[in-house]
């Protein structure tokens, strides 16, 4: 679990507070100075959404959630998050890296990836996130489930790390999330027969003692500047509010 908090504005008396994915988490960064420029001073906490969802079960409230679109969805249900407030963010794929200057695996194909997936020496991917939920998922359509399941490393967190670092030959996350990481290359994304897109979304929680900057944060990141970095970050905005 990792938290980030960013203080801009001396002059707004209360933060903004997020509870997000790590799929946004670099848009987050590198947002917040022309966010603070508009008054939001944001405090964020960053992780996997099913982590985020046990943190939130346990009486954990925040301004704004910023999730995989289901998981906002079952909180509107509940009444965590307001009713009329989501708001589709962006889609990602999910892709594979190795560390920087290593051979690049070829993916291009179903066949290809499922080589690649045999052939590399150790594979890092996603405990919780919907990255590694949806890996765990693929390599059993494949069949190659026990192969990869003996040399895999699984963990929360920005698993691109792990390929940084040399500890995995090859890292699957959201290109989003991957591209939080120096030090290795991007191959590519799944192939499409194999791709799942996830959709962020946010919404501001019913609690929220600020509804109104909460619900002006979240229709300022679908500005323009703001969806330029997420397309510079991986991902393909959303026009529009659910």
């Amino acid at each position: 679990m990792t938290g980030s908090t960013i203080r801009k504005m001396a002059n707004q008396p209360t933060a903004v507070r997020i509870l997000c994915t790590l799929g946004l988490r670099g848009v987050l960064t590198e947002a917040a100075p022309m966010l603070a420029g508009r008054g939001f001073d944001l405090v964020a906490a960053y992780g996997p959404t099913n982590l985020l969802l046990g943190r939130m079960a346990e009486g954990e409230s925040a301004d704004v959630a910023i999730l995989v679109d289901a998981a906002i969805e079952a909180l509107i249900r509940r009444g965590t998050i307001a009713a009329g407030s989501r708001r589709d963010l962006a889609r990602s794929g999910v892709g594979i890296a190795v560390k920087v200057g290593a051979p690049r695996p070829d993916i291009g194909t179903v066949d290809a990836f499922r080589r690649a997936m045999l052939a590399a020496r150790s594979i890092g991917f996603s405990k919780s996130g919907a990255s590694g939920i949806h890996f765990a998922e693929l390599i059993g359509r494949l069949g190659i489930a026990d192969e990869v399941n003996r040399k895999a490393k699984v963990q929360d967190g920005v698993v691109g790390e792990l390929a940084a670092s040399g500890e995995v030959e090859i890292a699957v996350q959201q290109i989003s999330e991957l591209k939080l990481v120096e030090g290795i290359d991007i191959v590519g994304s799944l192939p499409d027969e194999l791709q799942k897109l996830t959709v962020f979304s946010a919404g501001v929680f019913a609690a929220s003692a600020q509804p109104a900057r909460a619900a002006a944060l979240v229709a300022a990141l679908a500005s323009p500047d703001v969806t330029a970095v997420m397309r510079q970050k991986g991902l393909e905005p959303i026009a529009g509010v659910v």
